[in-house]
């Protein structure tokens, strides 16, 4: 039986959940209500501690200095009966159909874990924190953690803006937050466990492919945030080097659906690529609409760096065929490790269920806390503890055997697959080594090391 606590505002729900049944969680209610008296105090204790969380942020000091009173708690990391680690993906909101993917694939490994006698003899108990897809709330939760209920780790986020919110908050705890998403690099915190790719781990193996296969003339369509500017920049550089060309880049707001201008001047400009950083629901629509015009994914493909089984299912199997991605992992991979990944979540969670690359870093870095852990003294488990004991460690992922670096990134596995009407995704090509990460990689003269950012 896997005990989750789950926090809202006023009082806390005690779930208990069956490993052969979890997923029944999300529409579980049972409520252990707390007494008024209880409730009341407990309100307190929680306005007491988000002023002394507000008054840490604000670096502010008093007659009871708060580095002296944040100091003292630090020591009670894991000290009890059992290791409390945050679990911090959106249930409810906007992001909330792809991070309950990572909250369950994170609760799976949470579950084997203490199935198989936990870590130094003690159970992983995960404290769950819905964010509802908003950045500020984000920050406020895993400050929640953090501080409140001392959690060594707090693992969560699918956005970049999302992961920015929790940043500082990490620092100023100097805690760890596990990341497992794919993200644009120009980053290189001490307190961040980067698990998804970047875009020398995409774009190197990818875009050499493209021209071969074909051809030079590229046409870039993105939303319009952070992490598309930077893969396309990215890609330039390459396509420069490579004797390429962008012939359109355009960017469109996050959930535009209308892509009838977008086509209209992809039949114009006739590429050989469609290089698409769209996300979600834009992703969704412009494969649709894509297929429905009935251009033709043999001579001028989608070629995404986002685009995952979970994409695929709502965009179905026929509209999805015959384009592709880049990823580290992708369902249909053959390996022990994979196969029983695959296995044990659709027992868990059902048999429609799939299986992306970023449950799979959802999945391997609770892996990953737990070798850490178990290299420390248990009477003496600390973030920075961790950290330090999980710099430099290989373990066998689903997607192969993956390594973290001394920034803090992780090595990985690309490939790249073709999709499948069946909604599978055929893996084409494969690097015949794990891939440094480079967060950097495409800013000349900067470099994020094991003591941080390095400039030329």
């Amino acid at each position: 039986m896997l005990r989750v606590q789950y926090r809202t505002r006023n009082y806390t729900r005690a779930i208990k959940l069956s490993e052969h049944s979890s997923k029944l969680w999300r529409r579980a209610f049972l409520v252990l209500r707390c007494s008024n008296s209880r409730r009341e105090s407990d309100m307190k204790r929680r306005d007491f501690l988000g002023r002394v969380g507000a008054a840490g942020t604000m670096g502010l000091t008093g007659a009871l200095s708060v580095p002296a009173l944040l100091s003292g708690s630090r020591h009670a990391y894991a000290a009890g009966d059992d290791i409390p680690i945050g679990v911090l993906f959106s249930l409810t909101g906007a992001v909330a159909v792809v991070e309950h993917t990572l909250h369950d694939a994170a609760l799976m490994a949470i579950a084997e874990i203490n199935a198989d006698g936990g870590v130094h003899g003690k159970q992983l108990r995960p404290i769950v924190e819905d964010p509802a897809s908003d950045p500020a709330t984000y920050a406020d939760r895993a400050r929640r953690l953090m501080i409140r209920d001392k959690c060594v780790s707090v693992f969560g986020s699918y956005t970049s803006s999302s992961r920015q919110a929790v940043l500082p908050i990490a620092e100023q705890r100097n805690n760890l937050y596990w990341y497992p998403t794919l993200y644009e690099g120009r980053e290189c915190s001490r307190n961040i466990m980067y698990g998804g790719a970047l875009a020398n781990q995409q774009q190197d193996i990818l875009i050499p492919w493209l021209i071969e296969n074909f051809g030079k003339k590229f046409y870039m369509i993105g939303n319009n945030y952070v992490y598309p500017k930077e893969e396309n920049n990215y890609c330039r550089i390459l396509l420069n080097e490579l004797g390429g060309e962008v012939v359109h880049e355009e960017y469109v707001p996050m959930g535009h659906s209308d892509f009838s201008s977008v086509i209209n001047r992809i039949r114009a400009e006739q590429p050989d690529v469609i290089f698409s950083t769209l996300v979600g629901d834009s992703d969704v629509a412009f494969s649709r609409q894509y297929h429905a015009a009935e251009l033709n994914p043999d001579k001028m493909p989608i070629v995404s760096l986002t685009r995952s089984e979970v994409e695929v299912k709502a965009i179905g199997g026929e509209a999805a065929a015959g384009h592709f991605s880049s990823a580290p992992y992708f369902m249909g991979h053959e390996s022990p490790e994979n196969e029983r990944f695959v296995e044990n979540y659709r027992s868990r969670y059902g048999g429609d269920q799939v299986t992306h690359f970023v449950s799979e870093a959802a999945y391997f870095q609770i892996y990953q806390f737990k070798a850490a852990l178990e290299k420390l003294d248990p009477d003496n488990i600390t973030p920075i503890g961790i950290r330090d004991a999980a710099m430099g460690m290989t373990m066998k992922a689903p997607q192969g055997e993956i390594l973290i670096d001394d920034n803090l990134h992780t090595h990985l596995w690309p490939k790249v697959a073709q999709w499948q009407a069946d909604g599978q995704a055929k893996v084409i090509l494969q690097s015949e080594e794990r891939v440094t990460p480079k967060p950097y990689a495409a800013y000349p003269g900067q470099e994020c090391t094991g003591e941080g950012l390095v400039k030329a």
